[in-house]
C-alpha cells in the first residue's frame, strides 16, 4: 500500500464519525450503536438515510448539506475513497454525517429493524453476470427490508441501462410502488438539487455522453421476493475499473 493511502487511513482512524468494522471485530464485539444511532451518536430523532457503496461520499455529504433535518451514513469497504467524504464532512463540521466501513452484506449487523428511512444506491457495479451480487437483487432487498421503516424508500442512480432495466423488472415483479423513474435524468425536467449532486463516476459517465438513469421506489414488506425472469441486453460500453474489495480484515 502506498504512503498516501496509509496517511489517509491514519487520518480517518482519528475521526469520531467514522466506524471501521472488520468481520472478526464484529463477531467478537458486535456493534454497540445498533438500534441507538439517533440516541447515542446523532443525538436527535431525525430520519436516517444510508448511501450504500458510497465511494468518495459525494451523496452522503451533499445530501447532509441540503437536509440538516436528516442523518446520513455512507457505507463502503474502500477506505481510501471514503476518506474524501469523511475529511470534507469533518472540516465542514457536519453533525449529521457518519461513515461506516464494512461490507454491504453485513449491513444488518449495524441497524435495527425500522431504523433506516431511505437507502441510496449511487452508480453500483451492475454485476451483469452475477444476479445475487446486484445491489437491487432479491438477496439485497431482503437485507434492506430488515433495516427499513414500513414505507422505506430506495433510490437507484446509475449509468447502466442493464442495471436500470433489471431494477425496473424487479420492482414490477414484486409490485413495489414506483415514485419516479426515468432513463434520461438530465433531460427529464426532474433533475433537482438532490439528483444533481454528481459523484466521481457520474462526472466521467456524463463526459462520455451516457444518459443517467434514476428510479425511486417504496420497498414494502413482501412474504416472498420474486427474481425477474427476463433476458436483458448487456451494456455495450466498457465500465471503468472498480478495484476489488480492499482488505479490511488486515487493517489496510
Amino acid at each position: 500500500m502506498g504512503k498516501n493511502k496509509l496517511a489517509k487511513f491514519d487520518e480517518m482512524a482519528g475521526y469520531s464519525h467514522v466506524f471501521q468494522y472488520p468481520f472478526a471485530r464484529l463477531q467478537e464485539e458486535g456493534f454497540d450503536l445498533k438500534g441507538y444511532w439517533n440516541e447515542r451518536f446523532f443525538k436527535n430523532t431525525n430520519p436516517i438515510v444510508l448511501e450504500l457503496g458510497c465511494g468518495k461520499g459525494e451523496y452522503t455529504v451533499g445530501l447532509a448539506r441540503l437536509f440538516p433535518g436528516k442523518n446520513f451514513i455512507g457505507v463502503d469497504i474502500k477506505g481510501a475513497r471514503m476518506w474524501s467524504g469523511a475529511k470534507e464532512s469533518f472540516e465542514a463540521g457536519l453533525a449529521n454525517v457518519a461513515f461506516l466501513r464494512t461490507h454491504i452484506e453485513l449491513i444488518t449487523h449495524f441497524f435495527n429493524p425500522g431504523e433506516v428511512a431511505e437507502i441510496w444506491l449511487t452508480f453500483p457495479d451492475p454485476q451483469m453476470k452475477k444476479a445475487n451480487k446486484r445491489l437491487t437483487s432479491t438477496y439485497f432487498l431482503k437485507l434492506y427490508r430488515q433495516l427499513l421503516s414500513e414505507k422505506g424508500i430506495i433510490h437507484l442512480k446509475t449509468d447502466s441501462l442493464f442495471m436500470y432495466t433489471y431494477t425496473n423488472e424487479m420492482v414490477k415483479a414484486n409490485q413495489y410502488p414506483v415514485l419516479f423513474a426515468t432513463d434520461d435524468l438530465y433531460h427529464s425536467g426532474w433533475a433537482d438539487d438532490i439528483l444533481s449532486i454528481k459523484t466521481y463516476y457520474e462526472q466521467q459517465w456524463l463526459e462520455r455522453g451516457l444518459n443517467i438513469k434514476y428510479i425511486q421506489f417504496v420497498c414494502e414488506e413482501r412474504n416472498e421476493l420474486i427474481e425477474p425472469n427476463v433476458e436483458i441486453e448487456y451494456d455495450v460500453y466498457r465500465s471503468f475499473n472498480r478495484s476489488k474489495r480492499s482488505a479490511l480484515a488486515s487493517g489496510k
